[in-house]
């Protein structure tokens, strides 16, 4: 990659000293990726065909001398409860869930001392004479049996480790630790058996005492070289962490008392340009990534160069950062290579077994016998986007929202749906009947959705990928879960389902010699590149911090030589200086929120530069923030066209409501897609009952109950008789309005129980008013009435139609209602200028009433009329009438000047709506 790069020496080295055995030669590196460099730098320094060497990872190379096949975490997990319950009591056995919170840390740590190839039985004692100590001062007669089990649970530990070991070992199968420890047992007879192999190791910093171990005794018996990559900078720094560990080896390796250290450069202090820049959040940082790598293509354009990025990597220190960073890429990348996979937490695939584990589970948590499902969890799936298309259920969502269905059983939605398709059943098949037949059933969906997808499109070749990864770990869950058949719980199922999917990533096709390299810091080891953008260089990601994820205490691991968080941040300095090693141009971002999710304090790395800043290095600091626009929000302005006049149009001849009204005085745009577009509202199950819903319910009761005595005069009989009806009749309603939902519990009995209060205490007011020696006759209950406007400064004849709540006369007074279920104000019916009532919508309920009166006038026949509202949470000022306040004059009668000044008022709202040159402009509220 740079012309100096390190692999490029090797390759010299190789070809310099090994030219003649190059096929017996063993390279090797501390990852996989390294490989395919190692050979490119190769390929560049010969003329004719060769043999390439043998390159492998360490941990190839160590599973080769042990002879011993690498398990993943879970399997183990799996191979260590059988040993777990082989060795324990019955009545003592955990569950594997309880089993699994405490056996993850301990096989950690079984890792870290095999590793390191100390003593398991001195190790393990001590931690359990270090929890004898603590429980010294307690009497014999104070242990509990809680506590008793907590001492023996240390005791068992030796045990469990052996037992364990011994188990793995028949089996040819091993962790990390034991494998490297069975390859130090092994290192003798490996090395006599390949005398004639050289092997090179290259490129490596922290080493684990058995890797120690092994290089050191090929080293001795002189089959081996290594070639460390250490900066004189680093090395000659006592206190740098980013040369601890190769300053240890050069001074502990007897190797090197009489051989020199190899190789010692001075790459670290030539000319840098290094840029920090600090930016709020994640996207920010993509963004400017994106900006600097559109900037690098286009001064490589100019400069007359092909503006290739083949020197040019973006290091993540955060792997969420990778899609908004795609995103951002400029179009002119051409071409990318990706070695990070794509996490499976957005895997569409995994994101779906993942609701179906919660639908199934919630099922069977509730009541496994009826399997009642939340219709959530129903529509979540339904509606996904690997489903919808293919399972035909548009009418079965349709009819749980129309039918308000919030709890569903198993056999009503086989039910509901008549005629279901394949991939309905596998969805919905009851999970009864164990592990391996749900993960089956799973297979199956993951199959039965592959073959839904096409070759042919793109995008659903891409989805097929993510299916098949996992269709994958679902089959590897089968292959686990039939050699352990006892481990059978769902619940436990899902919590296993939810470890194995972060291994299920998703790999990126790219080229990995050619163009822009995006990859994790792992990723980034023993390669070199010119330009290097790193992003999350903030704290807790970059270095990762402490993490004590052990039984093990520190003071414990620093007197054994264990790894400790300090090692583990040196491991990390390592990586990041090795990105700035031989780089010319370097972009540091990070995020500048000190708090929230993705937040942290800037690198302590980046404050280190600036400190310990060499003469050669130009280091400048930038703090960058999205440019804020000086208006938020722009208001919607949408004029009216020809169509939009055709249907302002229809709407006149139809009718305008006076809630039609009164929502373009609220918000025109609210009125324009209400009434001219006509987009409803999305139909929804109503878990809880809306307010309107409830408003409805009262409604229609109150008709119900009344309209025996339309055209009567209304006696206290007839009130005592619609006392006994209300419970019947209330519950009639909800059903009606209410459909299937549930009204027998929580807030919807609530609603239920406030629906009865509010009529009863409707009824008890008209009762005390009859008492009183009202005489009310009821004339007309929810009734729809109409009247034309006929004006001149209208541009054709607009009908007003709206629907009367209740109509009566009362003592000779005609009296027009409209009930409100809410809380209504003797204010909000009371006007004092007639200027400006269109204006505000304060005034609706105005609006509303005298809409009423102005449409009843003619059928009033002379009568006086008032027009009001009742608000049943205000039930105790009885009606509230519409009143015209003047100086102190108050008047309740509507009369013709009153209906005069509103018809002007309304000519003047309806010539606006109907102007086709004043355009439809949003409220902003």
């Amino acid at each position: 990659m740079t012309n100096t790069s390190f692999l490029d020496k090797i390759a010299s080295v190789l070809i310099a000293k090994y030219a003649d055995t190059l096929s017996n030669t063993i390279v090797v590196l501390p990852n996989k990726r390294a490989k395919i460099f190692l050979i490119e730098a190769l390929k560049k320094q010969v003329a004719t065909n060769i043999i390439s060497p043998e390159i492998i990872s360490i941990e190839d190379f160590v599973q080769n001398i042990a002879g011993i096949r690498t398990i993943d975490p879970i399997e183990l997990l799996f191979e260590f409860y059988e040993v777990y319950l082989s060795i324990t009591a019955t009545a003592n056995q955990q569950s594997f869930e309880l089993f699994a919170n405490w056996a993850k840390t301990l096989l950690q740590d079984f890792n870290e001392i095999d590793r390191y190839l100390l003593d398991p039985s001195h190790v393990l004692s001590y931690l359990k004479d270090i929890e004898d100590i603590k429980k010294w001062g307690i009497e014999v007669e104070n242990k509990t049996a809680l506590l008793e089990k907590y001492i023996d649970f240390w005791k068992l530990l030796p045990n469990y480790y052996q037992s364990l070991y011994t188990h793995l070992l028949n089996k040819g199968i091993g962790y990390q630790g034991l494998i490297y420890r069975e390859a130090v047992h092994n290192i003798n007879h490996f090395s006599n058996s390949l005398h004639d192999k050289k092997f090179v190791f290259a490129g490596f910093n922290a080493l684990n005492a058995a890797e120690e171990k092994i290089i050191q005794h090929l080293i001795a018996s002189d089959q081996a070289k290594i070639y460390w990559d250490a900066d004189q900078t680093f090395l000659n720094d006592p206190y740098h962490d980013a040369g601890l560990f190769v300053r240890r080896f050069k001074e502990n390796w007897k190797h090197y008392k009489l051989h020199p250290f190899e190789w010692i450069v001075n790459d670290f202090s030539q000319t840098k340009n290094i840029q920090v820049i600090g930016t709020p959040k994640t996207i920010g940082q993509a963004k400017i990534a994106g900006s600097i790598i559109e900037n690098i293509i286009n001064e490589s354009q100019s400069l007359g160069t092909d503006g290739t990025l083949d020197k040019v990597a973006v290091v993540l220190g955060e792997e969420n950062l990778l899609v908004p960073l795609l995103y951002s890429l400029p179009s002119s990348v051409g071409a990318l290579n990706i070695t990070m996979g794509y996490s499976s937490k957005n895997n569409p695939a995994q994101i779906l077994t993942a609701k179906l584990f919660k639908m199934h589970t919630n099922a069977l948590s509730r009541n496994a016998k009826s399997y009642v499902l939340y219709y959530k969890d129903i529509l979540d799936i339904l509606t996904h986007p690997l489903v919808e298309p293919y399972a035909k259920t548009s009418a079965l969502v349709q009819t749980i929202n129309q039918n308000n269905y919030t709890f569903i059983t198993h056999h009503k939605l086989m039910e509901l749906n008549g005629i279901p398709s394949e991939i309905f059943l596998l969805l919905f098949q009851k999970w009864e009947k164990g592990s391996i037949p749900v993960l089956e059933t799973i297979s199956k969906l993951l199959q039965t959705i592959k073959g839904n997808l096409s070759n042919d499109n793109e995008e659903e070749k891409i989805t097929k990928a993510f299916v098949f990864a996992i269709f994958k770990v679902i089959n590897k869950l089968i292959n686990y879960y039939s050699k352990h058949e006892h481990i059978d719980k769902i619940e436990t199922l899902y919590a296993i389902y939810k470890q194995v999917i972060d291994l299920a990533e998703v790999s990126f096709e790219g080229e990995p010699l050619n163009g822009l390299q995006i990859m994790g810091v792992l990723e980034s080891r023993v390669l070199d590149f010119e330009t290097v953008i790193v992003t999350s260089m903030n704290e807790g990601k970059f270095p990762a911090g402490k993490s004590q994820n052990s039984f093990i205490p520190y003071d414990v691991k620093r007197e054994l030589g264990l790894p400790t968080f300090k090692e583990k941040d040196a491991i990390y300095t390592y990586h990041f200086y090795h990105l700035l090693q031989r780089a010319k141009n370097i972009y540091l971002i990070y995020n500048t929120e000190s708090e929230g999710l993705d937040a942290g304090e800037k690198s302590r790395f980046i404050t280190q530069l600036e400190v310990e800043k060499q003469k050669n290095h130009t280091l400048t600091h930038e703090i960058y923030n999205a440019l804020l626009p000086e208006t938020a929000y722009q208001p919607m302005v949408i004029p009216k066209s020809e169509r939009v006049m055709l249907r302002l149009k229809e709407i006149a001849e139809k009718g305008f409501s006076p809630s039609a009204m009164t929502s373009y005085i609220r918000n025109p745009i609210q009125f324009y897609f209400q009434k001219i577009l006509r987009i409803s509202e999305v139909e929804e199950v109503e878990e809880n009952i809306a307010l309107n819903t409830l408003g409805t319910i009262i409604h229609e009761t109150l008709k119900v109950l009344y309209e025996p005595f339309i055209d009567k005069f209304i006696s206290e009989s007839d009130i005592l008789n619609c006392f006994k009806q209300i419970d019947t009749e209330v519950l009639k309603q909800f059903k009606l309005v209410y459909k299937e939902g549930e009204i027998k519990k929580g807030r919807n009995l609530l609603a239920f129980e406030v629906a009865k209060r509010n009529v009863s205490n409707f009824l008890k007011v008209e009762l005390e008013s009859i008492k009183n020696g009202d005489a009310i006759k009821i004339i007309a209950l929810e009734q729809t009435f109409e009247r034309i406007i006929n004006h001149p400064n209208l541009p054709f004849p607009v009908l007003i139609k709206g629907n009367v709540d209740r109509i009566e006369e009362r003592n000779g007074i005609i009296r027009i209602i409209d009930y409100k279920t809410g809380k209504v104000e003797k204010a909000s019916v009371t006007l004092k200028s007639w200027k400006g009532l269109t204006e505000d919508i304060k005034s609706d309920k105005i609006i509303q009433v005298l809409a009423y009166a102005y449409m009843y006038e003619h059928d009033a026949k002379g009568k006086p009329i008032e027009a009001g509202i009742i608000s049943f949470k205000n039930l105790k000022a009885g009606f509230l009438a519409f009143n015209f306040k003047e100086i102190n004059e108050i008047n309740a009668i509507i009369n013709e000047e009153i209906l005069g000044n509103y018809l002007e008022q309304m000519v003047l709202l309806l010539s606006e709506i109907l102007d086709e040159n004043i355009p439809f402009e949003e409220k902003l509220i």
